[in-house]
């Protein structure tokens, strides 16, 4: 395995960890978790997704010393005017705590009927070969859909039980990791991302 496709994920979420490493079979990339690395928190003060993943990228290629690919994403709700948004993972406070999350989702939308619920996720992926990379790769992917009046399924994490894809009944949560991976915003992103870097080391 050549080290210029040995990159680091700028996540410890497993969930994610478990999606991309899924998306990346068969790329010759080799996914790095970052928990094998030493890193500080890292907090997230960009006002963008871009900026959010950038931020994320740059740090894990110092902690690790390798390339690293980072994603920022979130749930863009029309009738909050965009919100949660960069705010997605701490929207209730707290730092990726899903439920109360998404809890307070639904008490944001209690007076909104179902044909006002539009939304959609989207994710920003970013690739850094280092800590100066001067031209990061940047892919973006956008999944449409609605807000469901109650949490279905048990599968995913973040918004997904509440997240119903467009011209789908089920919500993400109750889709085969399979089908999630064929749809979703970070496959879409990862997608165009792992097409870059594959030709980039061709």
């Amino acid at each position: 395995m050549s080290a210029r496709r040995r990159v680091v994920l700028a996540s410890a979420n497993k969930g994610k960890l478990a999606e991309v490493q899924a998306l990346l079979e068969g790329s010759g990339i080799e996914l790095r978790s970052l928990s094998e690395f030493e890193m500080p928190d890292v907090e997230e003060t960009g006002l963008t997704f871009v900026e959010n993943a950038i931020i994320k990228a740059r740090a894990a290629c110092v902690a690790s010393g390798l390339p690293a690919i980072a994603d920022d994403s979130g749930l863009e709700v029309d009738a909050l005017g965009g919100e949660p948004g960069v705010h997605s993972a701490r929207f209730a406070g707290i730092h990726g705590d899903d439920q109360a999350n998404n809890a307070l989702l639904l008490e944001r939308l209690a007076q909104v009927p179902g044909s006002g619920r539009s939304g959609r996720f989207r994710c920003v992926v970013v690739s850094l070969a280092h800590a100066a990379d001067p031209a990061p790769l940047i892919c973006e992917g956008i999944w449409e859909g609605r807000i469901a009046d109650h949490p279905r399924g048990g599968g995913g994490f973040g918004y997904d039980p509440l997240f119903v894809p467009r011209g789908m009944s089920m919500t993400s949560a109750e889709l085969s990791p399979a089908e999630k991976n064929r749809l979703s915003h970070r496959a879409q992103a990862l997608r165009k991302l792992i097409e870059r870097l594959t030709m980039a080391v061709a």
